[in-house]
């Protein structure tokens, strides 16, 4: 049954990896880089979750009030989460700082050490290839965990959003990666570093709107979750294909 389990958490991730590997048209990247990605994410799954459960402190700390009347065991993500109207600020700073910053900085930071010095970094869609792959990596071992958790049911949804999420995120980010490479290939060190800002700032934005509104069940942002995935899907997909069209060696 476990077995069962697992494969229907890696299936959805090994997939999306092929669709963005068959995407890069000027030169295909080596087995070993991505294999060595896909444990960088795995590695970012677990420093992810250290860090969220120091920033869960931090703030259990700041609303000390707010954690002793609204927060209960059991919740989102196993740090006792429970959503209440009257701890906003308190959901909006652990979903974009605690977890999303957490989570897509961890990533980036892991992508530079292995990627941007590297000399297979020749070609701006590159840094879409392995965001995604350590991306998908990071979503691939934490679907795992979920799924031996929860179940074959949390595997079929998390198939369809919190997978293919990660990988849109790691699109967004691998785009501005790509074009930082690109920047500091051609001298322009102001403009690179803008767009390595921008690897980080737009993943952590769409991933904090991302779990924001999907762990609301009420009807403030309910209603918003299908709309935000098949635009984000839909605007991912796009910037995929012009990414690809438009690629060249650096």
């Amino acid at each position: 049954m476990h077995l069962v389990l697992i494969a229907a958490a890696v299936l959805p991730a090994l997939f999306l990896l092929n669709q963005i590997y068959r995407s890069d048209r000027l030169e295909k990247e080596p087995v070993t880089m991505l294999l060595g990605l896909v444990l960088c994410g795995v590695i970012a799954t677990e420093l992810a979750s250290l860090a969220e459960q120091g920033g869960v402190w931090l703030l259990n700390r700041l609303f000390l009030g707010a954690f002793s009347s609204g927060l209960q065991g059991g919740g989102w993500r196993g740090f006792g989460i429970t959503w209440q109207p009257s701890l906003n600020l308190y959901y909006l700073l652990f979903f974009f700082v605690v977890v999303a910053v957490s989570e897509e900085g961890i990533k980036y930071l892991l992508l530079r050490l292995r990627t941007w010095r590297s000399r297979e970094f020749n070609c701006s869609f590159d840094g879409v290839v392995y965001a995604v792959t350590l991306s998908l990596g990071f979503a691939l071992w934490e679907n795992i965990q979920y799924v031996l958790r929860f179940g074959f049911l949390t595997a079929m949804a998390r198939a369809v959003t919190a997978v293919p999420g990660h990988a849109c995120f790691g699109v967004f980010m691998g785009a501005w990666y790509g074009s930082a490479k690109r920047w500091q290939q051609k001298g322009r060190v102001g403009r690179s570093r803008f767009s390595r800002w921008m690897a980080v700032l737009v993943p952590v934005l769409l991933h904090g709107l991302y779990d924001t509104i999907a762990a609301d069940p009420t009807a403030n942002t309910g209603w918003l979750f299908l709309p935000f995935v098949l635009l984000l899907f839909t605007s991912t997909l796009y910037l995929v294909r012009r990414s690809a069209r438009n690629d060249s060696y650096l």
